[in-house]
Order: structure tokens, then C-alpha cells, then sequence
């Protein structure tokens, strides 16, 4: 599970037809503390995520077993909003 930000959206008319009617956001995954890390991806919104929102992107299989999402051809997939990090040192 990565922690990321939505920095964007992606519009595809043509698609395959298990992918219509789902959101694609551009996410960058970051640190705990924020700081951007890794290269942007592009995830199906399975929790109604909005351009400037910390969310909790799952990939690979995992992407797959997302709500609603089995069997749908997806690598990355935002499971969660993130409210809060705490971190203690």
C-alpha cells in the first residue's frame, strides 16, 4: 500500500468497456511527511478521491481485488482517503 497525493485527472474516451464509468486520477506517491517520491501514476477511484487529497493506492493484484474492481484490466487502484498522518520519532 502506498501512501499519494491527486494531482490530476485523466479523460479516455476509448477504453476497454470494464473501465467505463470509472474515475482515473494521476497520484504521486510521497513520504509520510509529504515530501513527493516515485514517478506519477495512474489509478482507478474506487472512493470518490479529488485532485489535492492524500488517498492509500493499492497495485498489482491487490488493485484487482478493489470494490468492484475483479476482473477489470487495472494495476493501480485508490482505496482510501487519508484524514491524518501521525508519526512519532
Amino acid at each position: 500500500m502506498l501512501l499519494a497525493r491527486v494531482v490530476g485527472t485523466v479523460v479516455a474516451t476509448r477504453k476497454d468497456p470494464r473501465l467505463v464509468s470509472n474515475k482515473l486520477l494521476i497520484v504521486r506517491p510521497m513520504d509520510p511527511r509529504g515530501k513527493p517520491e516515485g514517478n506519477y501514476l495512474v489509478a482507478v477511484d474506487t472512493v470518490d478521491a479529488g485532485v489535492g487529497e492524500q488517498v492509500l493506492i493499492v497495485s498489482g493484484s491487490s488493485a484487482r481485488m478493489a470494490a468492484g474492481m475483479k476482473d477489470t484490466p487495472i494495476d493501480a487502484a485508490i482505496v482510501g482517503i487519508v484524514d491524518a498522518v501521525e508519526i512519532t520519532d
